[in-house]
């Protein structure tokens, strides 16, 4: 992620509002949803200060009609997928400012009330409105738009003027973009928060989009829809979006989707959208495994890195009633040995979830007669869903689903340290339901762990990249090709047949073995118990067949001679010891 000097000047000018006005008001890890959606304010602001008037103009207009501002229309009229429809402006309120912090707070609400519903639900996220409050209670609210509105930080998408007279550059939706996501990861290093959290490094999006759409780059449909189960702050569906515009693909023409659980990531993700001037529209805030949401749905292409080790047990109850799976993404058709198909549960253990999310985008997939070119995938994970599970458990019937109906292209291994919050092997599968005649019923294995070069400064659990090796990992993938790893390029490769995958767990099942022995000593001491054979050979020898009929009478005899010899013996021991029944059944 890099900035020029000027953006990175500006980065740090709102990286210090935080210090200056939030400062013992917030503490510091809520410093991130006070200043970003600032941020996100501010370049709205500036974008929609062009059509103000006009916007200003529509909204009179309906209202002496006695009509509700026809958002369609003010949406015509700014051009973007967000408008507002109050009076202010963030310049506006600082200018016409009381010197009440209530006027001021109402003033700003009804600014804040004036966005668009997709601007709202970011703000509702981030639980703005009540920040905002917190703001104006501690006399802090004009410091933080007078300092989000000075001249020094030119949030527009023109070069402006600065006091001294120096140039501040235009800041372009990609530019912008990057400035948001800089202050994140810089909020997140100040938390102590992962940055793995919400990033995927750019270099590895950029490995997997070139993996999704580059061998179909001249063959796609009029109109592609990216879609990603886990996108945290949306790093996957911008970084594919810009990849396939620097193939020469209409903006216009991408549709993106995508779910996220965490709501303050998922006002981030919507937020990095919004100012990137993308749709945010395809963007839910859910659990995927729950709540099914994009049922209605199919995607050509999807690209993730989801959750791994992850429980999922307080989840599993909102898919099962009494205990039957009632979700029909996780339950897949297996063939059993006898020739006959049985829908099987699927779902893996409660402590890792992250198959689940491969079920989710097998759903997903496009029907070849709905999309011809095929569906792509490209999900990233940790080696449990390669290896966990034996042969008939859910994580192996899930792989041999995969397997059995030649949905996986390659499995790639990935170089440790390669990501932000972990040091663990990663692996990439490519996934599709149309392969290459070349590649049917066949798998390509890919090792790139050692096709990396090293990071001057960590970054977190990442000190790597695999940036200058990324056209040579493709190369081996896209040409399919075995090879060995050579110093020039430490990549190596094997081609498997779908078979050699499968396995059976067979459980070896030897006869029963005893061991018998018989003698008279043998068949005598099977009258006296094992544990206690001194004390039952001195009963059958003193009380003879006595033993089988009654001892109760010899009772007080019995336990004085236990006294005697100092023998303790549990009350229930001694009532076993006499019991006549008990004789019986050993003799």
């Amino acid at each position: 992620m890099a900035l020029d000097s000027s953006h990175a000047q500006m980065v740090n000018l709102i990286w210090n509002i935080a210090d200056d006005v939030l400062r013992d008001v917030f503490v510091r890890g809520q410093y991130r949803d006070v200043i970003l959606p600032m941020v996100v304010l501010r370049r709205l602001d500036a974008l929609l200060e062009p059509t103000k008037a006009a916007v200003d103009a529509q909204v009179a207009s309906d209202k002496e009609l006695g009509l509700v501002p026809d958002e369609y229309a003010i949406a015509d009229i700014t051009g973007l997928s967000y408008y507002n429809t109050s009076r202010w402006t963030l310049s506006r309120i600082k200018a016409q400012a009381p010197d009440n912090n209530e006027l001021l707070l109402n003033n700003f609400t009804e600014y804040l009330l004036g966005f668009s519903a997709n601007v709202q639900d970011v703000l509702n996220k981030f639980e703005f409105f009540n920040k905002a409050r917190k703001l104006a209670d501690r006399d802090c609210l004009l410091s933080l738009i007078e300092k989000i509105t000075d001249p020094y930080i030119n949030l527009t998408d023109k070069p402006a003027k600065a006091p001294n007279g120096l140039m501040l550059p235009a800041v372009s939706n990609f530019d912008m973009g990057t400035i948001f996501e800089e202050l994140l990861r810089r909020f997140n290093e100040e938390n102590n928060e992962d940055a793995g959290e919400h990033f995927t490094p750019r270099d590895v999006i950029h490995l997997l989009a070139q993996i999704v759409f580059d061998p179909v780059i001249d063959n796609l449909p009029p109109v592609v829809q990216i879609y990603d189960p886990a996108c945290g702050s949306g790093g996957m569906l911008t970084e594919a979006t810009e990849y396939l515009v620097s193939k020469g693909v209409d903006r216009n023409a991408i549709e993106i989707a995508g779910t996220e659980i965490n709501p303050e990531t998922y006002a981030i993700c919507k937020s990095d959208l919004i100012i990137k001037s993308v749709n945010p529209d395809g963007i839910y805030c859910g659990n995927t495994i729950t709540d099914n949401h994009f049922s209605y749905r199919s995607f050509g292409y999807m690209i993730t890195n989801p959750p791994y080790g992850k429980s999922w047990k307080e989840h599993k109850k909102f898919i099962y009633h009494e205990k039957e799976l009632t979700d029909e993404r996780f339950r897949k058709t297996l063939t059993l040995f006898d020739g006959t198909e049985k829908q099987i549960d699927c779902c893996p253990r409660t402590s890792d979830g992250q198959l689940l999310f491969i079920l989710e985008m097998i759903d997903r997939m496009k029907p070849l007669d709905v999309q011809p070119q095929g569906t792509r995938i490209a999900s990233i994970h940790n080696g449990s869903s390669l290896f966990t599970g034996d042969a008939g458990q859910a994580e192996s019937n899930i792989r041999r689903f995969l397997v059995e109906n030649d949905l996986v292209e390659a499995i790639i291994q990935l170089p440790n340290n390669i990501f932000y919050n972990t040091g663990i092997s990663t692996y990439c599968w490519i996934l599709t339901n149309l392969k290459e005649a070349r590649r049917r019923g066949k798998i390509q294995l890919i090792d790139a762990s050692q096709a990396f070069d090293k990071l001057r400064k960590n970054q977190g659990d990442r000190n790597c990249t695999i940036e200058n090796y990324r056209s040579d990992i493709y190369d081996v993938y896209h040409h399919f090709i075995e090879c060995e790893a050579e110093d020039c390029a430490p990549i190596s490769s094997k081609i498997f047949n779908g078979d050699e995958f499968r396995y059976n767990s067979v459980t070896i099942e030897r006869p029963l073995r005893l061991r018998a022995q018989f003698s008279p000593q043998a068949i005598e001491d099977m009258l006296f118990d094992p544990k206690l054979t001194e004390i039952t050979r001195w009963l059958y020898s003193t009380y003879g067949e006595k033993v089988f009929a009654d001892l109760s009478a010899d009772t007080q005899d019995i336990r004085e001679y236990l006294q005697d010899q100092e023998i303790k013996i549990t009350d229930k021991n001694f009532k076993k010891l006499i019991d006549p029944e008990t004789w019986k059944q050993r003799r």
